[in-house]
């Protein structure tokens, strides 16, 4: 998977010990994320899943979790 393109938010500094979550497209319609501080983790979903959860997100579907 070395030839993978990752992509990281613009509002996410390049400050050492700055993680976040990075995105890239995999071969087919599947969108691969990684924890930058863990790059050998990756996680595959499908384009919809993903909509739909960052929609939830956006409405705050998990704010409830913030204080944990």
């Amino acid at each position: 998977m070395s030839d993978i393109q990752w992509q990281k938010s613009s509002y996410s500094a390049d400050a050492e010990g700055n993680a976040c979550v990075e995105l890239a497209h995999a071969p087919g319609a599947a969108v691969l994320l990684r924890e930058s501080d863990d790059p050998d983790v990756i996680i595959s979903t499908t384009p919809a899943a993903l909509r739909q959860l960052m929609e939830r997100v956006k409405a705050g579907g998990f704010d409830d979790m913030a204080d944990r």
